[in-house]
């Protein structure tokens, strides 16, 4: 190596100006850098004085035409098919250019690196094959092909056109993956000098045809199964080898719930005492297969809850898991029943928690409060569990609770169409709330009277408004404040909730976090497969929640981005349709020097911003008109009247 020789350095040209512990080179945009002489190569020794700044083609120049060099040397083989022999760098390009200056030398190189005709190295070159040759020249030739196609199909989307050939549609598949989380890169974007995003991945889908607005992204960008989960759930022990369960079917147990839910997982009993009265909540016991690190368990604390989308529920736990577990789909159901002492005030005095089987009667919540107005037995027990939870609700708001209450629906797609119709309050409902957050509560204390590592659900205090506004603004004002809820393996306070101690145990059908809690409690209890095993301790028991809570805060996302999704499909065809709205909060001056407005439609249970033409204050009730949609960033355009 020296001086003023021409070398290699990542596939360009460059001029070796310096020689010392590392090389000089510079470059032909003119720019010097120092390198390890490992990482160059030299390919003429020059001198060369300046480099040129287009380097040239390997194009034929005085010399051979590079099909006689190739024959040359494809005929010089040694006898019995041996390997041709090989030639340096130097010598191609004698053959070649009739030269070996830095211009052939480079000329040289590239060819070789195009590898068409030659293949090997600088100091041994060797002729293709005519069968590599033939079938090289056919990749090129298709390649050539692709990318014409390509070329013509870009064009195509650059005017506007649909995607009507099924040949064509292989270049959106970038634009899919891009689309669904898939990757965060999309070539045919790129070349449409479009944003590399999701929306716009989205947007480039529905334009060209090659998705239809009941394309619902949204789970597969949160890296989520849109179908329910397949690890067998085993029934639950039977016969002699079966457990133990307590026979509480002289109980009238009542599972309430919406008309359109498929998957009971808790019922409510209650019972007079003196002094008070016994609160029974049955729950669905899936925990009593399910064992911790089974395939099912594993699969379950990978999706974290049911994902429930308005075209179906994809399921935390597998099928069967409703026909061995949910309550009252037969004529007598397994569960684990909370047992809870209550005194006249509502406060919980004791706790019991056991395995059982109930007899379980389903209601909707229309049909429960409609049972409220007649004076059968179940009039009687269902006004019973309405005034204790009246008062378990005086008692948490005693204790500082915070009540939001915002109008919500029930969104669902069947046969290519939206529906959303609102959810109605129910007296029922709110009793069946208050029954829920009893169970979790007395779950709690039973856990910590026994020192059981146990799933707690905690929040920090909001930094509430002094005087929070009435009705849907004020609701809003409070939902601003709520902080995170937190989960640990300790118990603490949920201010939210008005609670010393909370945790969540009545869905271990749909959520993890209770899942979990019960395999703690029958591990406690030592029941059935859980005889002489041992509950998990703190660590792998916050291991395993932080996984499930990882993930169901995904399932999260993507319900909400789902709804939001499902919603503008439903306004597409709506445009200029006119809605009620209330104003929940007037929001700072734009720009532009202009008021908006963040407002409620409580027929859609959606909130948007709209500009402020007049004076308008909280809660205040106004008509709104649609006048855009963008399915792509589930947005929507609506102005007041």
């Amino acid at each position: 190596m020296k001086e003023l020789a021409l070398a290699v350095y990542k596939g360009r040209p460059a001029l070796v100006t310096g020689i010392g512990d590392k090389i000089e080179l510079r470059l032909a945009d003119g720019s010097t850098i120092r390198v390890r002489e490992k990482d160059i190569g030299i390919i003429h020794p020059g001198p060369l004085r300046e480099l040129w700044g287009t380097p040239p083609g390997g194009v034929p120049g005085e010399g051979s035409s590079l099909q006689e060099v190739w024959e040359l040397l494809s005929e010089e083989a040694a006898p019995q098919g041996a390997s041709p022999q090989g030639i340096n760098l130097q010598s191609l390009a004698e053959l070649i250019w009739g030269d070996f200056s830095p211009r052939s030398a480079w000329q040289a190189w590239e060819l070789l690196q195009e590898g068409r005709w030659f293949t090997g190295s600088p100091a041994a070159i060797f002729p293709r094959s005519p069968e590599d040759l033939a079938a090289g020249d056919k990749r090129r030739e298709e390649k050539q092909r692709e990318a014409s196609s390509r070329a013509a199909f870009l064009e195509g989307l650059h005017r506007g056109e649909a995607v009507l050939a099924e040949a064509d549609r292989r270049f959106l598949q970038d634009v899919e993956a891009l689309a669904t989380g898939r990757t965060e890169r999309s070539r045919t974007l790129k070349d449409l000098r479009r944003a590399e995003t999701p929306q716009e991945a989205h947007r480039l889908l529905l334009e060209s045809g090659y998705w239809s607005p009941f394309e619902n992204p949204y789970p597969a960008r949160f890296g989520l199964p849109v179908h329910s989960a397949t690890a067998p759930v085993p029934a639950p022990l039977g016969g002699p080898q079966g457990e133990t369960r307590r026979d509480l079917s002289h109980l009238r147990a009542y599972a309430i719930d919406n008309a359109y839910s498929d998957d009971p997982d808790d019922a409510v009993s209650i019972e007079a005492a003196a002094g008070g009265c016994t609160l029974y909540v049955h729950v669905a016991d899936p925990a009593a297969s399910v064992l911790p690190g089974s395939p099912a368990d594993q699969e379950a604390r990978d999706r974290g809850a049911t994902l429930y989308l308005p075209e179906g529920p994809a399921r935390m736990l597998a099928g069967e898991a409703l026909d061995h577990f949910a309550l009252g789909l037969s004529g007598r159901s397994p569960a684990l029943s909370f047992k809870l002492s209550l005194d006249s005030g509502g406060a919980i005095t004791g706790v019991e928690v056991f395995p059982s089987l109930v007899q379980v009667r389903r209601l909707s919540y229309a049909e429960a409060d409609t049972l409220l107005d007649g004076v059968s037995t179940d009039a009687g027990d269902l006004a019973a569990l309405i005034v204790l939870a009246e008062r378990n609700l005086a008692r948490r708001l005693a204790a500082g609770a915070v009540t939001i209450d915002f109008p919500e629906v029930h969104i669902t797609v069947r046969e290519g169409l939206v529906s959303i119709s609102p959810d109605r309050s129910y007296r029922s409902a709110a009793m069946v709330r208050e029954c829920m957050l009893l169970a979790g509560e007395g779950a709690l204390l039973w856990a910590t009277d026994r020192r059981l590592a146990f799933p707690s659900v905690s929040q920090e205090a909001g930094d509430l408004p002094a005087n929070p506004l009435p009705g849907l603004a004020g609701s809003y004002q409070l939902r601003r404040c709520m902080r995170p809820r937190q989960l640990s393996v300790r118990p603490g306070r949920h201010w939210g909730l008005g609670l010393a101690a909370y945790t969540q145990v009545t869905s271990p059908l749909r959520r993890y976090i209770d899942l979990l809690a019960h395999q703690q409690i029958r591990a406690s209890l030592g029941a059935g497969l859980y005889a002489g095993g041992a509950p998990l301790d703190e660590d792998e028991l916050l291991l395993r929640l932080a996984a499930g809570e990882a993930a169901a805060s995904a399932v999260v996302q993507a319900e909400r981005a789902s709804r939001a999704h499902w919603t503008t499909v439903y306004l597409m065809d709506k445009i200029a349709s006119e809605w009620d709205a209330v104003v929940l909060e007037i929001r700072a001056a734009d720009r532009r020097g202009g008021l908006k407005a963040q407002v409620l439609i409580p027929a859609l249970a959606l909130e948007t911003q709209v500009p402020l033409p007049r004076e308008a204050a909280p809660n205040d009730q106004i008509r709104l008109v649609l006048k855009s949609v963008r399915l792509s960033e589930c947005g929507t355009l609506f102005e007041i009247l």
